[in-house]
């Protein structure tokens, strides 16, 4: 009997280390990258419910998420008050949009140890998913917990903005930078503050300090060209603007604001450029814009061009009055002979006979006649 107990010592403290021999194996194959052999490894383990979490992450690692999602789950039943399982669980659930079955497991973190400021903050992710007005009430938990917490001072901060109630939003953004000066979220946010409350000028300081942070987007370079506009920096405008086009060079917002910034400091050439690259890809009513370019065309003395223009513009609105006056103005420039400056003249008080320019009209009009009496012409 008693050699008996020995050999089942024995031969239990030798399964006992070759377990231990597998997980040392496996532990080592996974932190080492090699995941695929990791999980074969672990599932030679005489207790899954030891390794389920374990082959759970490894599976994350190499993207198969339905087998890391059943995993957890094994390792969840196995192990019910095991909270890192349930928390990276609870967070996969999220990430493949099981919000419900996400929520039950956040809802159970937060019961079991509600002075965690993380299992709050994701709760809030969460119920803010589900449209659920009760998320700000977790996010400020989290922050109540823990007024560094930059997640969760984001989230209030951007609410904060969303009701342009400036001053409450820029109050927690400053708390951020307090403990974390170079947050470029946070950073953004307050940028955006100053943009919507039309404080252009502090908009773009803080617009400059993200882009000397490495940061770089349309978005960026798109609302700081809009500020220094603002400022009539039309120069600086304008470098914004042309890196905003990087991003995208068939905007065709951003090529006509190109244009209008490059008419701003008399640069008729390039302003003429990007208003006709935005002409030509816009698929609108377009006749103010076309009237925009003929200027730029007329400013250079392009009258044939301008003519053009405004006869697209006229062919976009028939019943704009200014377009066709300005077509008027532009024959006469264009046109040698007296009879075509005066007919340009004549064909637009008769479409629009009680026109606010007809004034400026006749009296070109008699000018004109007068100088082709005196000429014999």
């Amino acid at each position: 009997m008693r050699k008996t107990l020995i050999v089942i010592l024995i031969l239990t403290i030798f399964k006992t280390e070759a377990q231990s021999s597998v997980l040392a194996i496996a532990d080592s194959l996974y932190a080492y990258g090699n995941y695929s052999k990791a999980i074969n490894i672990y599932k030679t383990h005489s207790q899954p419910s030891e390794v389920y979490d374990k082959i759970a992450k490894a599976y994350l690692a190499i993207g198969n998420d339905d087998e890391a999602l059943r995993n957890y789950e094994l390792g969840l039943k196995a192990n019910l008050d095991n909270t890192l399982l349930k928390y990276d669980y609870a967070k996969l659930l999220y990430r493949h949009k099981k919000l419900n079955d996400a929520a039950v497991l956040f809802n159970e973190l937060v019961y079991l140890d509600y002075k965690n400021p993380n299992y709050h903050y994701e709760l809030g992710v969460v119920l803010e998913q589900q449209q659920d007005t009760t998320a700000m009430n977790e996010f400020r938990t989290a922050f109540e917990l823990d007024s560094t917490h930059q997640k969760a001072i984001y989230k209030i901060a951007e609410q904060f903005l969303v009701v342009r109630k400036h001053k409450q939003s820029l109050h927690y953004i400053d708390i951020g930078l307090q403990s974390y000066a170079n947050n470029a979220e946070l950073i953004k946010l307050k940028a955006l503050n100053y943009y919507w409350d039309e404080k252009y000028n502090e908009s773009a300081k803080w617009f400059e300090t993200l882009i000397a942070l490495g940061q770089s987007s349309q978005f960026i370079h798109e609302k700081l060209s809009f500020c220094y506009a603002e400022d009539s920096e039309y120069q600086k405008a304008i470098e914004q603007g042309e890196l905003a086009l990087q991003y995208d060079p068939k905007n065709q917002t951003n090529l006509y604001i190109q244009g209008q910034l490059y008419e701003r400091i008399n640069d008729y050439v390039n302003a003429e450029k990007y208003i006709a690259k935005a002409l030509e890809l816009m698929d609108m009513p377009l006749d103010d814009e076309y009237t925009f370019l003929a200027k730029l065309l007329n400013h250079q003395k392009k009258y044939k061009a301008s003519i053009v223009a405004l006869q697209t513009a006229i062919a976009e609105n028939p019943e704009n009055e200014r377009t066709q006056y300005m077509l008027a103005l532009t024959k006469d420039q264009y046109y040698a002979d007296f009879d075509s400056k005066i007919k340009a003249y004549e064909v637009f008080k008769e479409k629009f006979p009680n026109s606010p320019f007809a004034f400026f009209v006749d009296k070109r009009l008699k000018e004109l006649k007068e100088e082709k009496f005196l000429k014999g012409e």
